[in-house]
């Protein structure tokens, strides 16, 4: 009964998401999931897999006690708080402080696009005269994991602006995204984390949509450092067999906004530890 109740679920929320806007995209992924994990509250999903992953959920909580990704904390506030060389910081472009990562991504309406905080970052230095970060590795995630530390507890609100039709257009090819199949295995991103969420692939189980980017950026043992939001999404490109995007090109970016609207109302919790 349960499997035709979620069978169910998913033929709706397939349904609904093909004609609906943001909330009501959201509310059916929340109807989907509940039917799916009903003994999960709905705050848990900010802490992503270990919220339907009991077990592994002690092996991350172990962890956490002794978190790998403190020094990148560190570097991280000592790079906001190092001068730019000519004299100006990120404080300078982001006057209300280190606590924001709940303001992104954010439709920037006068650049036509999609801002992620990362982007927004990098636009920060360029316009300062500074060699702007890597994308995926290396520096970047310091300063992110302090942004992310600073902004612990905020809560996610995305906005898809209704007097833009720009933004609406960004977050459909964001959805768009989501859904479509791609790659020598013909995955989706909803044939894991929406379809088969809390199933095993090899010794890892899928984790559910809603909050996904609650905790990022994210220390990965696999990797053994800190990396982005979008170094996942080629990662996840790469295991279904396609071809790896651009971080923070314009379809990441989109997919990024589509996928944080989804986890509206949680609360952020980065950096995190991840397997």
């Amino acid at each position: 009964m349960k499997k035709i109740l979620i069978t169910l679920a998913l033929l709706a929320i397939t349904a609904v998401t093909a004609q609906a806007g943001p909330e009501e995209d959201r509310m059916a992924f929340i109807k989907y999931y509940k039917a799916k994990f009903p003994s999960v509250p709905m705050e848990e999903y900010a802490n992503g897999v270990y919220a339907i992953d009991p077990i592994g959920r002690e092996n991350w909580e172990a962890i956490e006690e002794f978190p790998p990704y403190e020094p990148f904390i560190d570097a991280g506030q000592a790079m906001w708080e190092k001068p730019f060389a000519n004299g100006k910081g990120y404080k300078d472009c982001f006057p209300d402080g280190p606590a924001m990562a709940d303001k992104y991504p954010s439709w920037d309406k006068q650049q036509g696009m999609v801002v992620t905080l990362p982007l927004a970052l990098n636009q920060c230095l360029e316009a300062n005269g500074e060699k702007p970060l890597k994308y995926k590795k290396g520096p970047i995630n310091n300063i992110l994991a302090y942004v992310a530390f600073q902004s612990r507890g905020k809560v996610i609100n995305v906005e898809v602006p209704k007097d833009d039709p720009r933004a609406m257009a960004a977050y459909e090819d964001g959805k768009k995204f989501y859904f479509t199949r791609r790659g020598q295995l013909n995955f989706s991103c909803a044939s894991c984390h929406l379809q088969n969420a809390g199933l095993r692939v090899r010794t890892e189980i899928l984790s559910p949509t809603v909050g996904h980017v609650t905790g990022w950026p994210v220390y990965r043992s696999k990797w053994g450092t800190v990396g982005t939001l979008h170094r996942r999404f080629s990662g996840c490109n790469n295991n279904i067999r396609a071809k790896a995007l651009k971080a923070q090109g314009e379809e990441y970016r989109n997919l990024e906004y589509f996928l944080t609207a989804m986890s509206n109302g949680l609360e952020l919790n980065g950096p995190s530890a991840r397997k």
